[in-house]
């Protein structure tokens, strides 16, 4: 295991591009094309993975917990028999996270395809945060404007929602709260594109790690030898 990790970092520290071509007589084009194919892969099925009922809610790498300056105020309304109140907003945090997953598979997709050899570079040799990085500097500003609606559509429909948006926004105006948590739609809508992008990662790393498994002659071609190479 760690003779694989250090093959692993080896080649894509020291220029998995320069290597890959003269190990593998692979062009840039057919290394750039790997790429875009596992990561489109990797981005649709992490939107159908976080996209169905419970892909959040049960989900506890994702899972979306109270805001943190509601955490306190939750512990006294559960000791004031307030329970169902709380577990209603976390469960519809976690629902409206979902239900916005849907719309940003064609927006993930975009990003893949308008990829450049460049960007490829960079997230072969970019590390575990590299695919992270990529989506979201290339959707996170249009998928929050795309998910808010649909996320305030589901948390509105939980009173307690509505008076942490109050309580919160005053609070953090006079900078008893964080900013981010000052809005319960805003906060969830953060956590759903965190979630979202640690889970493209995740399935874009299991496309590597088994590139012959997924029936792609291009991933195969392109990752099945530095596979080889690594184990």
């Amino acid at each position: 295991m760690q003779r694989r990790k250090f093959m692993s970092t080896a080649i894509y520290s020291t220029g998995w591009w320069a290597f890959g071509a003269s190990a593998t007589g692979l062009s840039e084009t057919d290394a750039a094309a790997g790429v875009r194919v596992a990561l489109e892969r990797g981005a649709s099925a992490a939107v159908s993975i976080l996209g169905r009922r419970d892909g959040f809610l049960g989900n506890p790498k994702v899972r979306i917990p109270l805001p943190s300056f509601l955490e306190d105020a939750a512990k006294l309304l559960k000791m004031i028999g307030q329970q169902q109140r709380v577990d209603e907003l976390s469960v519809a945090m976690n629902r409206a996270a979902e239900s916005a997953m849907p719309q940003a598979r064609l927006m993930l997709v975009n990003a893949v395809k308008s990829m450049s050899v460049e960007d490829a570079k960079r997230i072969i040799v970019g590390g575990d945060n590299a695919v992270t990085e990529f989506f979201a500097g290339k959707t996170r500003e249009p998928l929050t404007v795309q998910f808010l609606p649909v996320v305030t559509r589901a948390t509105q429909r939980v009173a307690l929602a509505e008076k942490y948006n109050a309580v919160a926004g005053k609070a953090a105006g006079m900078g008893l709260a964080k900013q981010d948590d000052a809005n319960i739609e805003q906060y969830v809508t953060g956590k759903a594109l965190d979630g979202l992008y640690l889970m493209i990662g995740e399935e874009e790393r299991k496309i590597r790690q088994d590139p012959i498994g997924t029936g792609s002659a291009i991933l195969k071609k392109v990752f099945g030898p530095l596979k080889s190479l690594g184990g």
